[in-house]
């Protein structure tokens, strides 16, 4: 595991507890990438399209084994997740060039998503928020992500949500925001 971290907010919501993912769920955490994948598809967007072939380019089991995945929870299992990862991925590094590197202060955030049953109560805003504001990280100041940049919806989500864009680069708008502001 990469550097330190500490939950300063256990609950989003009423009965929706954010916490690491364990291995043991792997297997609810790939089922949830898989239905989204899914409805994403249903949409008529390819994105994520490579996880219904099996194909999962963040390696969200290693992800989880390196303690970088973080699930919201409820009664009926898991209602949202998303990955935050230390260090910059190949792929952040490409589209982020040399503002990527290995202790350069910022989180990058990938995976975000959200059961269909919890769709429409804003889940996946109050994770965003959760993870500028509910979760703490040693030497970290900024959060990173990146989304298809023809994407009109998913773009004005982030920004909504506090998110600045910076451009566009190869297809994909990266954003930016500071952590705990």
């Amino acid at each position: 595991m990469n550097g330190s971290f500490r939950i300063t907010e256990d609950y989003i919501g009423e009965g929706l507890r954010k916490v690491q993912a364990k291995p043991a769920d792997t297997e609810a955490v790939a089922a949830l990438l898989i239905q989204t994948a899914e409805w994403l598809r249903s949409r008529g967007s390819s994105q994520w399209s490579g996880l219904l072939t099996g194909e999962d380019s963040h390696n969200t089991a290693g992800a989880i084994l390196n303690g970088d995945v973080f699930v919201c929870t409820s009664e009926d299992g898991i209602a949202g997740m998303v990955i935050l990862l230390r260090q910059p991925s190949e792929w952040d590094r490409r589209l982020w060039e040399s503002k990527a590197y290995d202790g350069d202060g910022a989180l990058y955030l990938h995976r975000l998503a959200i059961s269909r049953k919890y769709a429409s109560i804003g889940l996946g805003g109050s994770i965003l928020k959760w993870c500028k504001d509910g979760i703490h990280f040693d030497d970290k100041d900024t959060i990173r992500l990146d989304c298809i940049a023809d994407n009109a919806a998913l773009n004005s989500f982030y920004s909504k949500n506090g998110y600045t864009c910076l451009g566009e680069k190869s297809g994909f708008c990266i954003y930016e925001n500071n952590l705990h502001q």
